[in-house]
């Protein structure tokens, strides 16, 4: 029999189930137990591996689930213990990932392992990176597990304090434990006294349901000098962190363990068909997050939400929505059907309905779409209304205004109550440059005009239909920028004859003139 054997034979294969998390995604700190207590002197994120399975260019680590990286859920969580140090370990495509954490989660180091040597040897050059060897706990966990929260990582460091345990190991118990490796305790103790593959298990150890996560607390000295002891003596040649298990409870030091509350929290990511399953599950916690605060979704299986996207109470939101970056959706909006938000800010009271937002702020009380497209710059103030097929980049409209249809607003100020007649377009673009148009307060511009910028139409200004507007409108004034009608009389019976147009207009001529 085999025991404390190899992480990379005890990892956790992929079995999603109808997920039941608790609500606040965010893994508020547990009751008891103050972020400050059991501080690891360091976290060791494991992120140095190719990820052959994804099949991909892209880093496994750096794929992306609920608006963060794999490795960036799992540097979230560890920051949550507030450790003294946190080290990801990088190898494959190490320039990618270094600078991706130096983008979105700098004061965090990292370490390289030029040669993938096992999880001992990675472990190794985390500390390393350190210079000197961690005084207190020490945490490792894999940058692949992205559903790991910080709330069942700060349990494992109270865990491993409140023991004193040597090292601790992350465990869950799952519905099927077949091919995991089985945690064998001590009955009297509790402790672990092996981790026992699933080829190499008895019949009674296969009954087992509690299995090993390839996350662990260890005191930082004892770890530090065990890794000097492992050795490469197996069919990988590699260094083997679980080996530093058997090292440390031959040497007569407790090995115990900490059950996560949740098993699926554990599950590592090895290809595309996990990652959507993790997305899946994470969405389902965001969501039930979001409902237990108070937000209605009206059918959570066809919505998706990033893991910083932000509600207030009483907003609803419908059907095939997707809310995405740092959108935030106020008390009383409604948001969808069929909407796509990403770094967007709705208003309370406002109305989103079938339309696509980049970067925008929308007003309270305002009403965006049907079919409408928000891109970035664009504010809309208190009531202001964009409507359907209406297009706005880099304009701020003002309180009460209204563009309610088939009109492109780019680079333009609109005032205070003014009305935009339907196919309306602002001409900011000359073939160089952009141009701003301005139009003042109470305005009321015809359909179907064109505003060629720069210019400006000032308070009180009407447009009229049809017009081209060149030149700035003083405040109060009409603008009226088209040829004079002129009527052709008999021109299609002439051109046309005999056709179905003649025909009713010749319909039309008698019937007027027997009406007259």
């Amino acid at each position: 029999m085999r025991v404390l054997t190899s992480l990379v034979r005890t990892r956790t294969r992929f079995r999603p189930e109808t997920p039941r998390y608790p609500a606040d995604v965010h893994h508020p700190k547990p009751k008891g137990i103050p972020v400050s207590a059991n501080r690891p002197a360091a976290v060791v994120v494991l992120a140095a591996g190719e990820g052959t399975r994804m099949k991909s260019k892209t880093p496994k680590v750096l794929h992306e689930i609920a608006g963060r990286s794999l490795v960036g859920h799992v540097v979230s969580a560890a920051r949550e213990l507030e450790p003294e140090h946190l080290v990801v370990v990088v190898g494959h495509a190490r320039e990618q990932v270094t600078a991706h954490l130096d983008t979105h989660y700098a004061g965090t180091r990292t370490a390289v392992q030029y040669e993938q040597n096992g999880t001992g040897h990675a472990v190794r050059m985390g500390l390393e990176e350190l210079g000197r060897t961690p005084d207190g706990t020490v945490v490792v966990v894999c940058g692949d597990t992205p559903l790991l929260s910080g709330e069942t990582l700060r349990a494992l460091a109270a865990t491993h304090a409140a023991d004193g345990n040597a090292v601790t190991v992350l465990t869950a118990e799952v519905p099927d434990s077949t091919g995991y490796g089985r945690i064998v305790r001590d009955a009297a103790t509790g402790a672990v006294t092996a981790i026992v593959e699933h080829k190499d298990a008895s019949d009674e150890q296969r009954a087992i349901m509690e299995i090993n996560s390839g996350v662990f607390a260890f005191d930082g000295q004892l770890l530090a000098d065990a890794l000097g002891k492992v050795r490469t003596d197996n069919s990988q040649g590699e260094e083997y962190l679980t080996d530093v298990l058997s090292i440390l409870r031959e040497a007569g030091h407790r090995v115990g363990a900490s059950v996560a509350g949740d098993h699926r929290e554990i599950l590592g990511i090895n290809n595309r068909v996990q990652l959507a399953e993790a997305r899946a599950l994470l969405n389902r916690r965001l969501l039930e997050r979001a409902m237990t605060a108070g937000v209605t979704v009206v059918d959570p299986s066809s919505v998706l939400v990033d893991v910083t996207v932000t509600f207030e109470p009483d907003a609803v939101i419908h059907p095939g929505t997707q809310l995405l970056g740092s959108t935030h959706i106020g008390e009383d909006a409604e948001v969808g059907p069929n909407t796509r938000l990403k770094d967007t800010t709705v208003g309370k009271g406002a109305r989103v309905d079938n339309t696509v937002a980049d970067s925008a702020v929308i007003g309270e009380s305002a009403s965006v779409g049907p079919y409408a497209y928000l891109r970035p710059g664009t504010t809309l103030g208190l009531k202001a209304k964009a409507g359907t097929y209406v297009e706005m980049k880099n304009a701020t409209i003002g309180e009460g205004t209204k563009v309610p249809h088939l009109s492109y607003v780019g680079d333009a100020t609109i005032g205070e109550y003014t009305n935009i007649g339907a196919a309306s377009v602002f001409v900011n673009y000359d073939g160089e440059a952009k141009h701003h148009t301005t139009i003042g307060s109470h305005c009321r511009t015809g359909s179907d005009n064109m505003f060629v910028a720069p210019i400006t139409i000032g308070d009180g200004a009407y447009t009229a239909a049809g017009s081209v507007i060149t030149k700035d409108v003083p405040a109060g004034s009409l603008a009226v920028a088209r040829g004079q009608q002129r009527n052709i009389e008999g021109w299609v019976a002439r051109k046309r004859p005999g056709s179905a147009a003649a025909q009713a207009a010749q319909v039309a001529t008698e019937e007027s003139a027997g009406e007259s």
